[in-house]
């Protein structure tokens, strides 16, 4: 049989009960006038400063006009780096010797300068880990997609040669992954007397010793050099 509490116990418990209640309840009315206060207090702010601006318009235009001057005096100094890069990419030249002398890092990277001195503006070194195959990539401006694998020799011609293996990765990735239309391979060095056919028969563009020593020596284009580039894309102005 289970026994009650007494009756004193009870009121006990009923009397914590409600006073825990009452102070909920407290809580929350102090909460909601605090929201309450700082509403207003934001709503005041807001007046108080639509105010003041309305009664101090000329400092809009003033700000207004600074700010107008300041983008201006920007936009003109961005325009003159532009114009700069784009005289100095003009100009752009490199001995054989000195492509010779770079890191490999650094050679996939005068490539790319290459590009973009002749007119590929979004020329991109992209070669590293996991690169699959492709160094620099670029669009000419005929609307084409070059993709482009480096080999570097530090001994130039007397290095070792490029071989095969080297093109049926580029063959294997170039088209299929990075959505080439132009598969290019450059070397400061030489290739092995299998690349050339097996260039030829997958539509790979090889650039030797000699064909970089003339590309990045003079003004023509690298597409004025080799043979067998796909149609534009676009019209060439």
């Amino acid at each position: 049989m289970t026994r009650r509490p007494p009756a004193r116990r009870r009121a006990r418990r009923s009397r914590r009960g409600r006073g825990r209640g009452r102070t909920q309840a407290r809580g929350r009315d102090a909460e909601i006038v605090m929201v309450c206060v700082a509403a207003v207090a934001a709503v005041g702010l807001v007046v108080a400063t639509v105010s003041w601006l309305l009664a101090h318009w000329w400092l809009l235009l003033v700000a207004g006009a600074a700010a107008a001057g300041a983008g201006g005096v920007w936009w003109d100094r961005r325009s003159e780096r532009a114009r700069w890069d784009r005289v100095r990419a003009q100009g752009l030249r490199f001995a054989i010797g000195q492509l010779d002398a770079l890191h490999h890092r650094d050679f996939e990277y005068a490539v790319r300068d290459l590009m973009r001195r002749d007119g590929c503006r979004d020329a991109a070194q992209v070669g590293g880990a996991n690169d699959n195959g492709a160094d620099v990539k670029a669009t000419d401006p005929a609307g084409r997609r070059w993709v482009i694998q480096c080999k570097h020799r530090r001994r130039g011609a007397e290095g070792s040669a490029v071989g095969t293996p080297d093109l049926h990765v580029l063959n294997g990735t170039a088209r299929q992954l990075h959505g080439a239309d132009v598969v290019v391979l450059v070397t400061n060095g030489r290739f092995s007397a299998r690349c050339a056919p097996l260039a030829r028969s997958q539509q790979l563009h090889l650039v030797d010793r000699g064909t970089l020593a003339t590309w990045a020596a003079g003004p023509r284009p690298l597409w004025e050099l080799l043979s067998r580039i796909p149609p534009p894309r676009r019209p060439v102005s």
